[in-house]
């Protein structure tokens, strides 16, 4: 393979306090012949300093540094100098919150920091950053800053177990899910009329952290899923990283199934397994939805959705991150409706609580 001559590379600068990460994470990214690291920093303000110098393509970021911390640095960077920035993040709980915040801030995704340079896991933590940089270096500069959500009361009611929810909306989402997540959920009504289970590609230890952060700034209730959760209406419920969710039809309502198999596509929890199972319990009374990410997963499950007769909906390319997951469910024709970030609120309540073809009138189709 011909090597990429420099000028054509993706340009990296690596900021991070340990010395240790300053050699393996440019080591890690070199070994691809379409990224350079261009520069190292040991903290916030270097590594503002840096990304002023050499104009780099994307940022690595560690929070955790000196004289200025990451995120701090994340702010400027975002808000000045229109950088993606991707979280080199440690698998903890305190790494986790900071983690969540960062994307909230405008970082684009993140990875989880190796435990040590020997490490079995490094070859796979190489293969994921190195696709992540890639993803977000396409980036357009006009996408890092999301618009302010709608304001909305966070008045949470009690759930009732009484109150099943008769119509499933399924979401799946990856990289810049984090923050469309954090734009929409806030703007649902309480009263929504189905549940909502959610697959965000994320790994173990983090969405517990983003849910209780969504709880809090959402009026419907916002969770990790655990086994046997009942799915009810105004309840949004988060597969947990590391773990598959499915949804059961049972005589009490739906409830979800959280399993331990293989991972599918390359992702655990993967969209697919829960789209599958959504259009084989709920059929009709589905809605699939497919938004920014990488890859291809989702796609054939949307697909599973519409042939079983459910509402089948795909972010559009100019309001996400990563134009991955949505495409392969358009290109494929499984997508009934193609809608943008900003309007994707509206469409979720209208799906949950019109019949398909009312749906359909509405557009005067």
């Amino acid at each position: 393979m011909k090597e990429i001559k420099s000028e054509n590379k993706i340009r990296v600068l690596v900021a991070d306090d340990s010395a240790l990460m300053r050699k393996l994470i440019p080591y890690l990214l070199n070994r691809d012949s379409e990224i350079e690291v261009v520069a190292t920093a040991a903290d916030g303000l270097l590594a503002l300093k840096k990304a002023d110098q050499y104009k780099p393509d994307v940022i690595t970021l560690d929070v955790d540094m000196p004289r200025m911390d990451g995120l701090t640095a994340l702010k400027h960077i975002v808000a000045e100098y229109k950088i993606p920035v991707i979280i080199v993040s440690s698998l903890t709980g305190a790494g986790a919150e900071v983690t969540i915040k960062a994307l909230e801030l405008g970082a684009m995704d993140f990875i989880t920091k190796p435990r040590d340079a020997l490490s079995a896991h490094i070859g796979d933590i190489a293969d994921e950053l190195i696709k992540k940089v890639k993803a977000v270096a396409r980036v357009s500069p006009a996408r890092l800053l999301l618009p302010a959500p709608i304001s909305y009361p966070a008045s949470k009611a009690p759930k009732s177990i009484t109150r099943t929810a008769n119509r499933i909306v399924a979401l799946g989402i990856s990289t810049g899910g984090p923050n469309a997540l954090t734009y929409i959920l806030p703007t649902l009504p309480a009263d929504m009329q189905a549940g909502l289970l959610i697959v965000q590609h994320m790994p173990a230890g983090f969405t517990e952290v983003f849910a209780s952060r969504l709880n809090n700034i959402s009026a419907i209730e916002v969770k990790e899923a655990r086994d046997g959760d009942m799915v009810l209406p105004g309840r949004a419920i988060i597969a947990p990283g590391g773990r598959h969710i499915k949804v059961r039809r049972t005589n009490l309502g739906p409830v979800v199934i959280v399993n331990d198999s293989a991972p599918v596509n390359n992702h655990k929890p993967s969209v697919d397994v829960l789209f599958g199972s959504v259009a084989s319990e709920y059929g009709s009374d589905s809605v699939g939805i497919i938004m920014t990410g990488m890859g291809e997963d989702g796609a054939a499950g949307l697909g599973q959705i519409k042939a079983a007769g459910g509402i089948t909906i795909a972010q559009d390319e100019a309001s996400c991150i990563v134009y991955g997951m949505p495409k392969a469910a358009v290109d494929r024709g499984y997508a009934d409706r193609v809608v943008s970030l900003g309007d994707m609120s509206e469409t979720i309540i209208e799906s949950a609580s019109s019949l398909k073809n009312k749906l359909y009138a509405a557009e005067g189709n």
